[in-house]
């Protein structure tokens, strides 16, 4: 049997890479029927058909990311929360971007499938 904390980590980086990949499918696979995210554009509430056109719409890409000083806590067997230090690397608006960030998530265990329920970000200096 898989490690817990394990399977959140790599559900973790499941995400990131389908960004990477810009493979919007499977990105909206991960996350659960209504989603909560903060970072630098604010507060929001999304669906996967938001989310598709936040994918979608945007100018920046994700060239790769590197996950780090990563903790994982499970305040009950089906509510895992991870948060972790991620560089980005890409561009936006077709200029070369490298970002630091602090980045949280809490997967939520629903049918035996992990989604995705909260993703926040903060950019580090």
């Amino acid at each position: 049997m898989q490690n817990p904390t394990q399977k959140i980590v790599e559900l973790e980086e499941q995400f990131w890479q389908s960004m990477v990949d810009k493979d919007t499918k499977s990105g909206q696979a991960m996350l659960a029927d209504q989603c909560l995210l903060t970072g630098p554009m604010g507060p929001m509430k999304i669906d996967r058909k938001k989310y598709a056109e936040m994918a979608n719409a945007g100018t920046e890409t994700l060239a790769s990311y590197k996950l780090s000083d990563v903790s994982v806590v499970f305040p009950s067997d089906d509510v895992a929360v991870i948060a972790y230090k991620v560089e980005l690397k890409g561009t936006r608006d077709g200029k070369d971007m490298k970002m630091k960030c602090a980045d949280a998530s809490t997967w939520v265990k629903r049918n035996g499938d992990w989604k995705c329920s909260l993703h926040t970000e903060a950019v580090m200096n």
